[in-house]
């Protein structure tokens, strides 16, 4: 009921997964520019550097006032909300800027052991987003839906253009099919490293990188809205586009109740 509650309420008062701003969704594995708006959920998770706020981690903008990011993202420093972003080099008029009133990380999440999971924060903000045309909110599958193996989702965010490189100015997106957890968890792929509440997506030419984290995995269903299955958490050592080795992401749908309690109680 709790889920029904929140998640639920959030979802009905202010629609979910419908874009105004549909995005434009190729066949395209190695990156590209997105559509601007087209991800109205999509937000910067930005620190304060001297006197200069930097673009860290990528989040979802779950509720006017919560943010779901990842867990590693979360620090000492004191951080800032940016939705309605699309160039991060460019002040365009349509962001919507907000402190941070408090951060709870999942309380299972071990900084010392990424692969152990609970790779999960939520951010409530000190002032509500408006929703407009521009800062939406998607859905969110229901607690313990499995996404199935090659859905075609995509992955937004802001991070490296590959391993080592700049992080990109405009927002990214990239086609990152689902990989079963049976595939993943496999000795050739992650192997012991993937738990069943993580969903990998990818493993060819495109993943995730360095500054993606925390951002959504998208996936579109049949009812023709988009719900955030995951919240990208790694990738391989040896490098962001490794065969083999898929973007790891939280599954949205194995925190649900957590992310509902946590909405509830703060």
């Amino acid at each position: 009921m709790k889920v029904a509650l929140v998640l639920l309420f959030a979802a009905y008062a202010y629609g979910c997964g419908t874009p105004t701003y549909k995005p434009i969704v190729s066949r395209v594995v190695n990156g590209e520019d997105v559509q601007p708006y087209s991800w109205p959920w999509q937000i910067s998770l930005q620190y304060l550097s001297g006197s200069t706020y930097r673009h860290t981690c990528g989040g979802t903008l779950l509720a006017p006032n919560w943010v779901m990011t990842a867990g590693h993202c979360i620090g000492s420093r004191t951080y800032r909300v940016v939705m309605g972003e699309f160039d991060l080099t460019k002040e365009e008029g349509y962001e919507q800027i907000r402190s941070v009133e408090k951060i709870i990380v999942h309380p299972r999440w071990d900084d010392n052991c990424l692969s152990c999971g609970n790779d999960i924060a939520m951010i409530k903000l000190a002032s509500p987003a408006v929703v407009n045309d521009k800062v939406q909110l998607p859905c969110l599958p229901e607690s313990g839906e499995i996404a199935p193996d090659n859905m075609p989702c995509m992955i937004t965010g802001w991070g490296r253009l590959y391993s080592g490189g700049p992080i990109a100015s405009k927002l990214q997106q990239a086609l990152l099919p689902v990989i079963g957890h049976s595939v993943c968890s496999g000795s050739d792929w992650w192997g012991s490293y993937v738990k069943p509440t993580m969903i990998c997506a990818g493993g060819y030419i495109y993943s995730g990188c360095h500054g993606d984290s925390g951002g959504p995995l998208n996936c579109k269903r049949g009812d023709g809205k988009w719900y955030v299955e995951g919240v990208t958490s790694f990738v391989s050592s040896q490098g962001c586009n490794t065969i083999l080795k898929p973007t790891v992401f939280t599954r949205t749908s194995s925190f649900t109740q957590w992310i509902s309690d946590t909405m509830l109680q703060y």
